[in-house]
Formats: structure tokens, C-alpha cells, sequence
């Protein structure tokens, strides 16, 4: 069973103001993967009225995605978490991976525009619950003063 709150603990001690943003988020998305094995994880942020590929852990990736469209594009327009516990139950879903099974994405809403979101992809089904929900979110409220906004 994953200690939530020991995870946020240890986030806290990467947010250093005195490093790059890229290293801080690095670091962070670094913990996620690893610590909370997860399959892949990554910031996608809004440049042009659609989401591009930021900082990540974990193989190769889709570079765009249009709001909207997909998990990430879903969380964006609807500026809510969502989450999947069978991706491939999920319309329009894009396959980044076949190893991904299960999903969360956790948009951070300022001034009513989804600035970026966080997408955590599971080679297990349904690895998200209302817990990691709230982990998830509070991770994405610690991490935005780091991701630079390219709007």
C-alpha cells in the first residue's frame, strides 16, 4: 500500500528554488515513477490552444494533443481529474503505449485556462483510487510554480 503522505514528504524536500524548474520537475516526476511504479509520467502544458509534451519519465512519447481529445485533452477541457481504470474503455483514447492500462490526469486551472496537466499512466488496471486522486492533485498544486507556462 503506498504511504501518500511519506511520497508528499519527500516531494517537498525536490522543490528547490535554487535549481532549475526542469531539474525540480525532473526530480519529482522522477519519485512518482520510480517510488510509485508507475509505467510513465509527465507534464503536458498549453501552447496554442493545444497541450505539448513537457518534462517526463519514461519512454518516448505523443508530443501534441488537442484539447479535448484523449485522457489529457479531456482533463484539460473539462478542468477536472479524471480518472481510468481500463484506458482502452475510454473514447477516443490515444495509445501512446500498449503497456498503459490504467490512467490519471490532474489538470492545474488558473484564471480558468488549464495551464498544463499531469498524466500518470499504470501497466495495471485500475491502479488509481479517490486516494491517489488526492495525492495526485495536491503533487500538482506543489509542482506549478515549477512548470514554465510558454503561453
Amino acid at each position: 500500500m503506498m504511504d501518500y503522505k511519506e511520497s508528499l514528504q519527500r516531494i517537498r524536500t525536490y522543490l528547490d528554488t535554487s535549481i532549475e524548474p526542469v531539474g525540480v520537475l525532473s526530480q519529482v516526476l522522477g519519485h512518482l515513477k520510480y517510488e510509485h511504479q508507475l509505467f510513465w509520467c509527465g507534464i503536458y502544458s498549453l501552447k496554442n490552444d493545444g497541450l505539448v509534451l513537457n518534462v517526463f519519465q519514461g519512454m518516448p512519447a505523443c508530443t501534441h494533443i488537442e484539447i479535448g481529445r484523449g485522457v489529457c485533452g479531456t482533463a484539460a477541457s473539462e478542468k477536472t481529474t479524471q480518472i481510468v481504470d481500463d484506458v482502452l474503455l475510454f473514447p477516443g483514447y490515444i495509445a501512446c503505449h500498449v503497456e498503459a492500462k490504467s490512467e490519471i490526469v490532474v489538470p492545474f486551472v488558473s484564471n480558468e485556462i488549464t495551464q498544463f496537466v499531469l498524466d500518470v499512466d499504470s501497466e495495471q488496471l485500475a491502479a488509481f483510487d479517490s486516494e491517489a486522486k488526492t495525492f495526485y492533485e495536491e503533487v500538482v498544486e506543489l509542482i506549478a510554480p515549477f512548470v514554465v507556462i510558454t503561453q
